[in-house]
Order: C-alpha cells, then sequence, then structure tokens
C-alpha cells in the first residue's frame, strides 16, 4: 500500500467554516499523513467552531479578513513566526451578497461586483502573492471552482462571473509561479451541501437534478473531494499537473444533454 507522510511538511487552509466544509475535508487528509496545518478565519463567531475542529491538531488559528491588505499581511506573518515555511495554500473563499442569488444577472450592481470579485478571486491572487515567498522548496496552492464559472447556472449569477475570473487567475499564477516550483490548480466540485450552499436560490433542485443527470448517477461526497483535493496539493501524486481545473462531479460537467431512461 503506497503511504504519504507529510511530516514536517505545513499548511494553510483558508474557509472553514463547519464540519461539512470542502476546506475542511480537504484539511483533514493533509493532518493525517503528518502536515501541521494554520486556519485562518472571518470573526469571532468561527473561532470556537474551529478550536473544537482542530482539537487534535496542533493548529494555528488566525483571523482574517481577505478583504483588508494589513489582516493578510499579520496571517502570513503569523504563518512565517510559527512555521518559518510553507508547502500548501488551500483558498476555499467566495462571497457575493444574497440580493445577486435572487436577482437576474442584468441587475448586478456595482458594489456587489467589486466585492463579489474582491472576496472570491482576488483574494486567491493576494494570498497567493503572500504565500510563494514562504514556498521556497516549492509547494502547490489550491482553489475551489464551480461549472457555473463556463456554463450559466439559475441563480449562481454574479458568482459563477467570479469563478470564471478565478479560474483563469489560477492559469495565470501557475504560469507565473511555474520556474518556482509552486503549482497552482482548481477543483470545481459538485454540488455538496454546505452552508455556501444554503445562500443559492433553488439549491436543493439544483442539488436533485445533478445527482439524477450526472454520469454516476448520484452526488458527490465531501470525502471525495478531500481525498482528490489532497492529491493535487502532494507532488507524489500530482507533481506534474498545475494550471487545471479538475472536476470531481460524477462526471455531471461533461453531458451535453440528458435523455431520460424512458426515452433511451
Amino acid at each position: 500500500m503506497y503511504t504519504i507522510d507529510l511530516t514536517g511538511k505545513t499548511g494553510l487552509v483558508m474557509g472553514v467554516a463547519n464540519q461539512r466544509s470542502l476546506a475542511w475535508a480537504i484539511a483533514q487528509p493533509l493532518a493525517r499523513a503528518g502536515a501541521t496545518l494554520a486556519y485562518s478565519y472571518q470573526g469571532d463567531r468561527l473561532r470556537p467552531t474551529l478550536e473544537e475542529l482542530t482539537a487534535d491538531q496542533d493548529a494555528l488559528l488566525v483571523p482574517c479578513d481577505v478583504t483588508d491588505d494589513d489582516e493578510l499581511d499579520a496571517l502570513f506573518a503569523a504563518v512565517r513566526e510559527r512555521f518559518g515555511r510553507l508547502d500548501y495554500l488551500v483558498h476555499a473563499l467566495a462571497f457575493a451578497p444574497q440580493e445577486t442569488f435572487e436577482r437576474p444577472f442584468l441587475e448586478t450592481e456595482r458594489d456587489h461586483w467589486r466585492l463579489a470579485m474582491d472576496i472570491s478571486a482576488y483574494s486567491l491572487v493576494a494570498t497567493t502573492r503572500r504565500a510563494a515567498p514562504l514556498m521556497q522548496d516549492g509547494g502547490s496552492v489550491l482553489t475551489l471552482s464551480y461549472l457555473a464559472a463556463e456554463r450559466v447556472v439559475p441563480h449562481y449569477n454574479l458568482m459563477g462571473v467570479a469563478k470564471a475570473a478565478l479560474e483563469a487567475s489560477v492559469r495565470y499564477l501557475a504560469y507565473d509561479l511555474g520556474p518556482q516550483r509552486v503549482r497552482v490548480n482548481a477543483l470545481s466540485a459538485g454540488p455538496a451541501r454546505t452552508i455556501a450552499a444554503r445562500s443559492i436560490a433553488g439549491f436543493g433542485d439544483m442539488y436533485g437534478e445533478a445527482g439524477r443527470q450526472s454520469m454516476l448517477r448520484r452526488n458527490i461526497e465531501t470525502d471525495e473531494v478531500g481525498s482528490f483535493g489532497f492529491a493535487l496539493l502532494v507532488d507524489e501524486l500530482s507533481g506534474g499537473l498545475t494550471g487545471e481545473t479538475v472536476y470531481v462531479d460524477a462526471g455531471f460537467h461533461a453531458i451535453g444533454m440528458f435523455i431520460p431512461e424512458h426515452h433511451r
């Protein structure tokens, strides 16, 4: 059996809200393999949850609002002080105001556009720029995307556009950091029952249809995202992969037209 030992490796995981978070699904196999992790969180209300989840880890917990450069600087200064280096960065951050999921995309407001792009796309650039100097022996950056980056998903609206910007950013960052042996990739997960999903109007119907129409005729499990996210981060499993968006959605993204069983 092939075993990955990450003892001595370090990572920063951004975006864990609770035990159902995809970021947490990715963090768990990293920790089990021996990596020492830091976690960022926004707002004091999230800290108790993180403390409970990471009770069996020697984890560093640091508050950070990614729209604030001073807080970003403080986060990476804390990582540098504690670890002295960084091997992995997991970026699982996204936000758009609730109104943007409820109104037609045509009615997107300028302030909402700026906020969604800042948190959902620019934050990857801002965090990777600060992480790269700590990745002196190479490293890996992973962000989370969704199919709405390339196809229209009703109600996803502005967030879909932000995810498109995120995926483009992955490619440009991968190009810039390739000579430093830092890989940058995106994992595009199928619908999952996370806190973020609750803000999308009609998510229950979307979740059900994705399960019925996917190639595997089911929805994904969060641990499937976690295990593949782990693989994308670790050089031993994906060392030649960078600048890519990889799908973990039970094959849904590759379906061009769904034909009901009774019509086949």
